[in-house]
């Protein structure tokens, strides 16, 4: 006789959250995600599939959508959006070896610390390249490439993104 588990128990066998993970108070975590080292904000929710490495920060009552990767360096600040398959950089060349074939070293490469200002939203699809601030209100479109500062309450579009309008600042009702 097997029982049957509530979605939330299936849930938590499928994800792996590392105990130096910090979580805030109500934070939603789906299956399939994997997150060490990292600090999570209340009422935060995590989607499936989500990738969250040491020293990232996500603030309070962010929705982080499903296949999304966020590496060392980057900062989330409150009540961000990021969408679906959204990748975080950390290093402008990267490699897997030195220029005398030595594997690369932790020590051998310097991690480029990315911010993503409050009520910012990411669009599905989009890179955002180490080393730059995604500024406060401001929306980057799907697919968008970010390799510069996007100023507060622009929207920006395109490889690279470019600023399409500046945003009214007001949340958006759709996903």
């Amino acid at each position: 006789m097997s029982v049957a588990l509530t979605p939330e128990e299936r849930d938590a066998l499928t994800r792996r959250i590392a105990p130096d993970v910090k979580l805030g108070k109500n934070v939603r975590i789906y299956a399939f995600v994997n997150l060490y080292g990292c600090e999570i904000g209340d009422e935060t929710s995590i989607g499936t599939f989500v990738e969250i490495q040491k020293g990232a920060k996500v603030g309070a009552r962010c929705k982080i959508q499903s296949h999304t990767f966020i590496c060392e360096g980057v900062t989330i600040e409150d009540e961000v959006f990021v969408g679906h398959n959204v990748n975080f950089l950390n290093d402008r060349y990267p490699a897997a070896a030195t220029t005398d074939g030595r594997l690369l070293r932790d020590a051998d490469w310097k991690v480029e610390p990315t911010l993503v200002k409050r009520r910012a939203a990411v669009g599905t699809g989009a890179v955002i390249l180490p080393g730059v601030t995604i500024g406060e209100t401001a929306i980057v479109g799907a697919a968008a490439v970010v390799t510069r500062d996007v100023p507060a309450g622009a929207v920006v579009v395109g490889n690279p993104a470019r600023t399409l309008q500046k945003s009214s600042g007001q949340p958006t009702t759709g996903q």
